[in-house]
């Protein structure tokens, strides 16, 4: 008579089998919905814009307080998503594999193979990442609003939080190992901002790349107003005298000197003057004058800009080896090196150059360099290194012919000629350029 009991271990088999894998599966599906919400919270939390992050500052909620704190810290944050990420993607990897090596028995090794690497990938990919980074990306506001407390949960909870601590302080280290061999001069930074211009770049973004770049070596002699052209005027003016002068000059702040403008003592600010225009004109007005700030002419603007953030000032004096006063540089002659000319109702609108129709320039000697190169679109590197202590047109003319030369005498550099226009015993007036 046959055992009742041996149609029965199959089923029980079957039965166990049927259980196991729906535990998987499930586990799996649950998996998934993890790896999706952890991946929308990455795309969500790096996709807030500058105006939902102000409104969360506005809030001054808990919620709020939570999204700031963990966006303030990026590095940690991202690294505890990845962590999250990574730990399902690999327990939905273990859990597929079983079940598909019970699925696939007598199938093959090679069969199984394919369908675990791209079954499973697929699957992950679909499901984990783009879709789900797709919606965080569209829905940032309203995802990091639902995932900011669990997350703030999982990052203070061992062992994530160990794991998360140990890959950031990894990934510094290895940040710092990095930047210590990376090296690149600025000459090579133009290049690049050459190279990757875009037709979509407008004119006046790529200079303002290209002012940027060069804003770091750039001296204060470079930019200065030379002490001649500069408005300034003597200590033993009267009150009167002063007044009429500062009128004319429409400046709002102006160099005092002492026996020749080489001599600066002060810097008059128009404003503190103000208050005082109604008094008589026996007023001693050099008890307004503030200490003036003296720089080396070859003062980087880089830093210059931020000496006069940190000390408030918009106005240095620039002294040469000896002391003397060479010239002035202002905020706004630096802001100018990045931005290009700034001008406002006092600025004078008179051009100090002409185009002539046959594609020639006329300039005024006393034009600076800088922005001769600026008007002809050079960039000034062969000139630079010929010029010696010029600063103007005129003087690198006088500083190549040794001497000031006469109406009509010329001088060639590079692929222009220089003509001079007008001259007198002191300076050259005009110069006519042409590009050979």
């Amino acid at each position: 008579m046959p055992d009742p009991s041996e149609p029965i271990r199959p089923l029980l088999a079957q039965a166990s089998w049927t259980n196991t894998e729906t535990i998987y599966s499930s586990i799996i599906l649950i998996l998934l919905v993890l790896a999706a919400i952890t991946t929308s919270s990455e795309s969500a939390f790096f996709s807030l814009n500058p105006k939902e992050k102000d409104r969360l500052k506005s809030e001054n909620s808990k919620i709020s307080r939570i999204i700031l704190d963990l966006l303030s810290k990026p590095r940690e944050l991202i690294a505890l998503l990845l962590i999250s990420i990574n730990f399902v993607n690999v327990g939905i990897v273990i859990l597929s594999t079983l079940i598909l090596n019970k699925m696939m028995e007598g199938y093959g090794e090679v069969p199984k193979l394919l369908v675990e690497i791209f079954g499973i990938t697929l699957l992950i990919l679909i499901t984990g990442e783009v879709i789900p980074k797709i919606y965080g990306a569209n829905n940032a506001a309203k995802v990091t609003r639902f995932m900011a407390i669990p997350i703030d949960v999982i990052r203070r909870t061992p062992p994530v939080s160990w794991l998360k601590a140990l890959l950031v302080n990894g990934t510094n280290f290895i940040g710092k190992a990095g930047k210590k061999n990376l090296k690149i001069s600025s000459d090579e930074l133009e290049q690049a901002i050459a190279i990757t211009t875009e037709e979509s770049t407008s004119e006046d973004e790529q200079r303002l790349l290209e002012g940027i770049v060069k804003f770091g070596k750039t001296e204060a002699i470079q930019i200065m107003t030379p002490r001649i052209e500069a408005s300034s005027f003597p200590e033993h003016f009267t009150f009167n005298q002063v007044v009429s002068f500062v009128i004319e000059a429409g400046y709002s702040r102006i160099p005092v000197y002492q026996e020749s403008a080489d001599n600066v003592i002060g810097i008059l600010y128009i404003k503190d003057l103000l208050p005082h225009l109604k008094n008589n004109g026996d007023f001693d007005w050099k008890t307004l004058l503030r200490k003036p700030f003296f720089i080396p002419e070859n003062k980087k603007i880089d830093d210059l800009l931020q000496e006069f953030r940190s000390m408030k000032m918009h106005l240095a004096v620039v002294v040469d080896e000896y002391g003397g006063a060479s010239g002035i540089v202002t905020l706004e002659d630096i802001l100018e090196e990045i931005v290009g000319d700034i001008t406002d109702e006092f600025d004078d609108d008179q051009v100090d150059y002409k185009r002539l129709d046959d594609g020639s320039f006329l300039f005024e000697g006393r034009t600076s360099l800088m922005d001769f190169y600026k008007i002809i679109d050079l960039d000034g590197d062969e000139f630079e290194a010929m010029k010696g202590d010029a600063e103007t047109l005129g003087g690198f003319i006088v500083e190549q012919s040794g001497r000031i030369l006469k109406n009509k005498e010329y001088i060639v550099q590079g692929n222009f000629k220089f003509t001079v226009v007008s001259s007198d015993k002191r300076r050259i007036k005009w110069v006519k350029v042409q590009q050979n």
